[in-house]
């Protein structure tokens, strides 16, 4: 605790002992009455103030329970002050009929609603809204029971014995409930919370007795300001001081382990007893023949307005309440529909997983054979045959590359999976695809034209899988029937708008270019390079041309894109150079 909270904190005991001294020394007089109630006065404001530092360094709910605990205790502070104008100010005795003691009574609404908020326990935005209603409800039940018991024998009939004696049924009935409430939030709270609960229930309940044994002095006309029945008051007023400031040593957090639990659910049901306790009140009142005309209309009149208030209060109630619950609905139904989703997602996995496997094993036993093959084709192209054997060989190395590819392109779908990413240059990888697929083109006497952009932005991803798709996407592109000496190959690459557009095209001398849509570049082929190019954002896409023919393009997003959350890949825009026809 810091110096000055334990400076104030003596000060206020050092009050309360003077007060002890006092009544326990001095004669019933002006003095003495005058030293109790400023006493008494300044014991109350250091119980307000002490919880000021509590208000203004907490945020949302618990923020509003300490301005609640401290509008309280100012609520009994601005009743002591009227108290204390009366008797050292005017030096007056405190009339019977007191307009004051409505401030008294309501004093511990505002800390039964804080006790009721219960700040130790978390709560949901939907609890939140509900419960302040129910505390409104709760108040304004409190306010109708105070005006109707006690204020028609105050105004509408004056009457000093009917007037002590509601006031002081309806005062007890409020501080039995709010002693139950602080013994509920006590048992039900851990750690610094509980220890504050343990004192704000003892403070209560040292000023609840103190009440009922000055109301019993004063009815045996032995009671006056500054007596001993002050003590245990003027100790209750103390103990607020050091509850205030032994609080802020402690800090205590709400409990996380803790849900939001029937409590709601018993607070709503009380506010719909208090609501439905209405018509019991009125019918009461009218089968009080005895009642004072003037008496029964009153609380006949309260009673109607009570009911209107509260039952808008019910209505907005109900209203949130529907709104919650289809929210809830629509909540369930887009859960269960996610839930279906990855289900089927899930399922999806472990077949492709499953495949994967079969694959992998199937395409490791077709490479080898397929490598020999391909060796023997080439031995026997480089031997002396006639016109008709060299095309008859050139067709089964063609076959084999292409079975070849078939087998990459498996192998290439069975080995997808996460990788780490770093930035790419893609001229320098189409390069690198174009040297690897030398042996395809130089077979086939294709000459390759390149149209690289110079100043391309790198690309995040992992080059082997990159440089993967680039090589199927140009060997499906080699892969064709109408290809002959004479034919080329294109490569080119552009950046527009944060996207890198790279077209691969191919065709044979004299001939239109081959309508190779994205499909026909192979089943297997297709699912492995889009798999790998939708982890990188990306995409492949086919394009048909005015001139004829089809045009294979990839499309990736820039290194400052493919960092973001989420990247629109642009249309193709991005002209194939077939007409400048650059060379390699």
């Amino acid at each position: 605790m810091p110096a000055r909270f334990k400076l104030w904190t003596t000060a206020a005991l050092a009050s309360l002992g003077t007060l002890v001294v006092a009544a326990l020394v001095l004669p019933q007089s002006f003095r003495l009455t005058a030293f109790s109630d400023v006493s008494q006065c300044l014991l109350l404001l250091s119980g307000a103030l002490s919880f000021l530092p509590h208000v203004l360094r907490s945020r949302g709910r618990l923020r509003l329970f300490w301005a609640l605990m401290m509008a309280g205790i100012a609520m009994w502070f601005f009743y002591q002050l009227m108290w204390t104008y009366i008797e050292v100010w005017q030096r007056q005795e405190v009339p019977s009929l007191f307009v004051g003691d409505i401030v008294l009574f309501l004093h511990i609404v505002p800390l039964m609603a804080a006790v009721a908020l219960r700040p130790h326990v978390p709560q949901d935005e939907y609890a939140a809204r509900t419960g302040q209603l129910d505390f409104a409800l709760l108040i304004v039940w409190w306010i109708y029971l105070y005006a109707f018991t006690v204020l028609p024998w105050q105004y509408a009939v004056p009457d000093e014995p009917a007037y002590g004696r509601a006031l002081n049924s309806s005062y007890l009935a409020l501080k039995v409930v709010f002693l139950i409430s602080i013994a509920i939030a006590w048992g039900g709270s851990k750690g610094g919370w509980r220890s504050f609960y343990a004192s704000l229930f003892g403070a209560s309940l040292m000023y609840s007795a103190s009440s009922y044994v000055a109301n019993w002095a004063l009815d045996r006309n032995v009671y006056y300001s500054g007596s001993l029945y002050d003590i245990p008051l003027a100790v209750s007023m103390a103990w607020v001081t050091v509850i205030g400031f032994w609080t802020r040593d402690h800090k205590p957090q709400a409990d996380r382990n803790r849900i939001f639990s029937a409590h709601g659910v018993w607070l709503a049901r009380l506010g719909m007893i208090a609501v439905f306790f209405l018509p019991a009140f009125a019918g009461w009142t009218l089968l009080q023949p005895s009642l004072p005309v003037r008496v029964r209309v009153f609380r006949l009149i309260l009673t109607l307005a009570a009911a209107l208030l509260m039952g808008i209060m019910v209505f907005t109630r109900q209203y949130l309440l529907e709104r919650e619950l289809v929210h809830l609905l629509h909540r369930s139904r887009d859960s269960f529909a996610n839930l279906k989703r990855l289900q089927a997602q899930l399922t999806e996995s472990e077949k492709l997983a499953s495949i994967g496997q079969l694959v992998g094993g199937a395409a490791h036993e077709l490479n080898n054979p397929i490598t020999a093959m391909l060796g023997y084709s080439d031995l026997l192209l480089g031997t002396t045959l006639s016109s008709e054997q060299k095309d008859l060989a050139a067709g089964i190395v063609r076959q084999v590359r292409r079975a070849k590819s078939v087998v990459g392109s498996l192998l290439s779908f069975a080995a997808q999976g996460p990788a780490a990413k770093a930035p790419v240059d893609l001229n320098l990888l189409l390069k690198t695809a174009v040297k690897l697929s030398q042996p395809e083109w130089q077979a086939l006497k294709l000459e390759v034209r390149t149209d690289l952009q110079p100043d391309l932005s790198p690309v995040l991803g992992d080059s082997n899988q990159l440089l993967r798709v680039c090589s199927q996407i140009i060997n499906s592109a080699l892969d064709q029937e109408e290809l002959n000496a004479g034919g080329w190959l294109t490569v080119a690459t552009r950046q527009l708008d944060g996207v890198i557009s790279i077209t691969i095209a191919c065709a044979g001398s004299g001939a239109r270019v081959r309508e190779a849509s994205v499909p026909e570049i192979g089943g297997m082929a297709l699912r492995a390079c889009q798999g790998i190019l939708e982890a990188h954002g990306g995409q492949v896409r086919s394009e048909r041309r005015e001139s004829g023919g089809m045009a294979i393009a990839v499309e990736l997003p820039v290194i400052a894109a493919a960092a973001g959350a989420k990247t629109d890949i642009s249309p193709l825009g991005i002209p194939v150079m077939w007409e400048s026809q650059p060379s390699a």
